[in-house]
């Protein structure tokens, strides 16, 4: 056994997949959290709803972080920028801190969104109603997460509160105009992120992988590109964390966006001067430069994750608890105040629900839709940024899930199609030389496939031309 394998962290990481572990671990946190609304929710009735109604919250949690979290850190895994041990811990810590220091304070839970208020009758019907989607909600996604199949946690728990909204209080009580841009969505997000994916892709290989000198290419190429990412992620960091904090105008966020990625292009430069001598002028031994973006990238993002989708578990969970809170008003809350501790609970069930059920989903996405590098899975990353940017300036309420699944499956069908060119190019080379001997097809092909993309080009026409003769 390898010394590396046999570390603390790896033995203690495949103690936790063991079943009974799961369970264990499970148990004793609903419990936990169970006691944590008891003495922290100061309902002054209705204690055992209060409980059931945390433990269903922290179970939705659990299957977010289970399901959802795979979207940042599966291509990492799949690219092996890192292991899969070392990217679970990441993600975990990024979205317990996302939640906690930046979870909004205010969960618009139903106003304006799905349901109408108006048409429910009372607080308990409007307490059954929210029970009922979080329920649901955790369990369509326990099944998907169970069948391997990563799936949107918001448009799960829009479905719920949809199911349970028409049963509560009719047709006329749903916002059917929010629900057709989401409907609307599940076809927008996926092609919008396999088409940038599929856009940066091609553009990286002709600017980086395709160039006889690639280190050079890096050189000029990478801090550019890391800086573009660092200047897209500040966007995003403010467009979904810190703008629900402190309102910027949209040219603000424009010069905080081009200041941090301005820094972030000298730093990187800075980075591969430094390790560029140490590296061969490979495509394999350049793309390892693409590591430590990754690394960042799918930490901000389980940050930013964390900051806003823990609302999918804690939101309804924090309109129960004000309801209950003010169970003799009988006034139905159109905003949801988490408090710390709910948010608490939203974080770390995320947390522990992607230690104990993530990895399934995390290979899915990272290695078994399409096998990954660490230069595609940079294109995810930054097509799943964009795409959601673009989208949540013209107001589209996209899934991160699809747009990563549309990334993924943008690379892969890019990839095959260049495949599939490249073999049908070498059936042209085989044609040509039919008949010749075969140590100097062999020196043919060996030569084509060093050769840069004008080169091959220059060898395909010119076998073109003999295979005509």
């Amino acid at each position: 056994m390898k010394a590396k394998d046999a570390s603390p962290f790896k033995q203690a990481f495949k103690e936790l997949q063991r079943d009974n572990v799961k369970i264990t671990l499970a148990i004793v946190f609903v419990v936990c959290i169970a006691g944590m609304a008891l003495v922290l929710g100061h309902v002054p009735i209705h204690f055992p709803l209060l409980a059931l109604a945390t433990v269903v919250g922290g179970y939705m949690a659990m299957n977010i972080g289970a399901n959802d979290v795979a979207n940042n850190v599966g291509p990492l895994v799949g690219s092996q920028a890192i292991t899969l041990a070392m990217a679970i811990l990441l993600a975990a810590l990024c979205e317990v801190l996302g939640a906690v220091l930046a979870g909004s304070d205010v969960v618009q839970s139903i106003k304006g969104k799905i349901i109408n208020p108006a048409h429910i009758e009372n607080t308990a019907v409007f307490v059954g109603m929210m029970l009922s989607a979080l329920l649901s909600g955790a369990l369509w996604l326990h099944l998907a997460t169970a069948i391997g199949a990563p799936v949107s946690t918001t448009h799960s728990i829009v479905g719920g509160v949809l199911g349970a909204g028409l049963m509560a209080g009719g047709v006329g009580a749903v916002e059917w105009h929010f629900l057709g841009g989401i409907v609307a969505s599940w076809v927008i997000s996926p092609m919008m992120g396999g088409g940038i994916a599929m856009g940066l892709l091609a553009t990286l290989k002709n600017v980086l992988s395709d160039k006889e000198n690639k280190k050079q290419a890096a050189l000029r190429v990478m801090p550019i590109l890391v800086g573009i990412m660092g200047a897209a992620f500040t966007w995003y960091m403010i467009a979904k964390v810190l703008g629900k904090k402190i309102p910027l105008e949209w040219w603000q966020e424009v010069l905080l966006s081009i200041a941090v990625g301005l820094g972030v292009y000298g730093l990187f430069k800075s980075y591969v001067l430094r390790r560029l001598p140490l590296l061969e002028n490979t495509k394999e031994s350049v793309h390892t430069l693409f590591t430590y973006p990754l690394i960042f990238g799918a930490a901000l993002l389980s940050f930013a994750h964390g900051a806003n989708d823990v609302a999918n578990a804690v939101g309804p969970l924090a309109a129960i608890v004000q309801s209950l809170q003010e169970w003799g008003n009988h006034a139905i809350p159109t905003k949801a105040y988490a408090p710390l501790w709910i948010m608490l609970i939203g974080g770390l069930g995320i947390a522990l629900g992607l230690s104990l059920y993530g990895p399934k989903l995390i290979k899915t996405v990272g290695s078994e839709i399409t096998e990954l590098d660490k230069m595609q899975a940079f294109c995810i990353a930054m097509a799943t940024v964009i795409t959601v940017l673009f989208a949540s300036k013209l107001g589209l309420p996209v899934s991160s899930t699809h747009i990563t699944i549309g990334a993924v499956f943008g690379v892969g069908f890019l990839r095959e199609i260049l495949q599939r060119r490249t073999l049908a190019i070498k059936q042209m080379i085989l044609d040509a030389h039919a008949g010749e001997d075969a140590s100097v097809i062999k020196n043919f092909l060996e030569r084509f496939e060093k050769a840069n993309p004008k080169q091959k080009k220059r060898n395909a026409s010119l076998s073109q031309s003999l295979e005509k003769k």
